[in-house]
């Protein structure tokens, strides 16, 4: 199971950290992934990387503002998200796939989503 949380109400210009933490089941061999999705449009990838910490890599759009990372003593990933922008509202989405995938299709395991509010 994942548990995405740190969703927020921020001002444009801010910051916020989401959280995705792993229980019931040891995900250490998988890849875990960040989408978001905001009203009326499809899933999009925002990063992913390997629970080990390998195989880093962010959605071109996103990146030098967005950045995945984990603790593994906590089997939490993280997304530090600076510089935010009324585009970036979305229900940010963490997953778990077998392979290092990007598009929605390729994630088995999906936490419940946390909401991101950027008021500008």
């Amino acid at each position: 199971q994942l548990q995405a949380s740190g969703g927020g109400l921020v001002q444009a210009g801010g910051s916020l950290r989401l959280s995705c933490a792993a229980s019931g089941r040891t995900f250490s061999s998988y890849v875990v992934g960040w989408f978001r999705q905001a009203p009326g449009k499809e899933r999009e990838f925002v990063a992913r990387m390997r629970w080990s910490g390998s195989s880093t890599f962010h959605a071109n759009s996103l990146k030098g503002r967005f950045t995945i990372s984990r603790n593994n003593a906590k089997n939490t990933v993280y997304l530090q998200m600076n510089s935010l922008n009324a585009e970036d509202t979305a229900v940010y989405y963490c997953a778990a796939a077998s392979g290092l995938g990007t598009r929605a299709e390729d994630y088995d395991y999906w936490g419940q989503g946390t909401l991101v509010t950027v008021s500008s």
